[in-house]
């Protein structure tokens, strides 16, 4: 069958393991996570390991077969509008994700707190439970739990970061305008920019958690301060290191040639969703941060 008359037809591809053994590699890799979350020893972290090192190579292998569809003149005009709305899709999909992490952190700061400091409500209970427990914010809650503990201050390497990730959406969009325009310099030199702000953000927020474990007792178990500030924080930053590695992806493919001006949707996609992984720290930085 010739390329033409496979780009009118929609593509299928044939059956493939390769999103039966995704799944099983990321049930192994959570559970793991699971269990040394759990306190578990030993198992819990070789259990990690295992999965995300199977999750690597499923991702090499599976994402190979597809960019050698897309060389192979596979996908044509209807292909390329499924890819559009599946990764529209996606994005929203994260985007209610991370609006429900902002939204457990409003309902602890703007509701549950006050009412266990016995603010809006027609009842005393808050005298029964948590007699003289006030209000404010940041707080690990009435019982202290986790022990006291300090904020990172948003002006240090909060902010560093958020320069970091804003200029890497100038240096994404310079790579996309040298891919429009042909230009296969400035394409790769966007590129290499952006990754390496994205690899010193991650750098950054690593020496954010070390600082925070020992030198400020903030923790996982600083109550519920602790609790939403390394959610928010942690998944934005695995957000990150996904975006960070699909860069590479995409940079290891420009310097093989791959992509055009009028055939890059993978470029596309990835630029997408490293847009909206600022947009989200951006979020973060305000209501986490200074707020």
């Amino acid at each position: 069958m010739s390329v033409q008359t496979r780009n009118e037809q929609y593509y299928v591809p044939e059956p493939s393991a390769w999103p039966f053994m995704m799944t099983v590699s990321m049930i192994v890799m959570l559970g793991g996570f699971a269990a040394v979350l759990n306190g578990s020893d030993g198992i819990g972290a070789y259990a990690m390991a295992a999965g995300l090192a199977m999750v690597l190579v499923m991702s090499f292998v599976w994402f190979r077969g597809v960019i050698r569809e897309n060389r192979s003149g596979a996908y044509g005009a209807q292909e390329d509008m499924t890819f559009r709305w599946a990764m529209s899709w996606f994005i929203f999909s994260e985007v209610m994700f991370f609006g429900a992490f902002f939204g457990a952190l409003f309902y602890a700061r703007v509701l549950s707190v006050p009412w266990l400091a016995g603010e809006g409500t027609e009842f005393t209970t808050n005298e029964f439970l948590w007699k003289g427990f006030e209000a404010s914010w940041p707080t690990n809650g009435p019982a202290e739990v986790g022990g006291q503990f300090e904020i990172i201050p948003p002006w240090g390497v909060p902010f560093l970061n958020t320069i970091l990730l804003l200029t890497s959406g100038v240096t994404l969009t310079i790579a996309h305008w040298g891919l429009k325009e042909g230009s296969r310099l400035k394409l790769n030199l966007g590129l290499a920019a952006t990754v390496a702000l994205g690899l010193a953000f991650l750098f950054f927020q690593a020496e954010e958690y070390i600082h925070a474990y020992q030198d400020l007792n903030l923790t996982l178990s600083s109550g519920i301060y602790g609790s939403t500030f390394f959610m928010l924080t942690g998944f934005h930053g695995m957000h990150v290191t996904l975006g960070t590695i699909m860069l590479i992806v995409i940079l290891g493919r420009c310097l093989k040639g791959h992509f055009s001006e009028h055939d890059h949707f993978g470029f596309e996609a990835v630029a997408w969703y490293w847009h909206f992984v600022d947009v989200v720290w951006l979020g973060l930085f305000v209501f986490v941060y200074i707020l």
